[in-house]
């Protein structure tokens, strides 16, 4: 069952109680009318193409999903505000577990061990199926640029220089320094 700020697309869930031992490939392509509440979800101007190629195996009591996120996207530029268009290419990798549903109370002012160098902690789904519509808008949201603009062009390019006193703040210290 969905939010309704939550998007869920369409061919985008796995059961593991009918996963065959040889695993189940996804193939996601999401229609128009996903692609612009993607789009609209991540604030850019418009998921111009999305293609997610999955393969899912059983793995420790749930399952792995493997590969790859590629797609088009359209967002304003920082500098000059034109539109700009961006291929994204992303490998997928994660691990989904049953039992997410079970809340974990620890103890209070416990110590918890967070390995930086580790895996990724795992992902949950309730029941016996997930479903993998965060994962692919999660990807996604990785996968762009944050700050998209044309190589080479800034501001000074555009005749905006920013109004910057260029003067160093130890200039001023060394004024109110006695003269020897």
């Amino acid at each position: 069952m969905s939010t309704p700020d939550r998007l869920v697309l369409p061919d985008a869930t796995i059961r593991l109680d009918s996963m065959p031992n040889t695993g189940r490939d996804l193939h996601v392509t999401p229609g128009e009318e996903a692609r612009a509440a993607i789009a609209a979800q991540l604030g850019l101007s418009s998921v111009d193409s999305l293609e997610v190629k999955l393969h899912a195996v059983r793995f420790r009591g749930g399952m792995r999903v493997t590969g790859r996120l590629t797609g088009e996207v359209t967002q304003p530029s920082v500098v000059t505000l034109e539109p700009l268009h961006q291929t994204v290419s992303e490998p997928i990798d994660r691990v989904f577990l049953p039992g997410g549903e079970k809340p974990y109370a620890g103890v209070a002012n416990a110590e918890i061990f967070v390995d930086l160098e580790g895996e990724d902690v795992p992902d949950h789904f309730e029941g016996n199926e997930a479903d993998l519509s965060d994962l692919i808008v999660e990807t996604l949201a990785l996968a762009v640029d944050l700050y998209p603009r044309e190589a080479g062009v800034s501001l000074d390019d555009l005749g905006l220089k920013p109004d910057v006193d260029r003067t160093s703040p130890f200039e001023a210290l060394r004024a109110l320094k006695p003269k020897e």
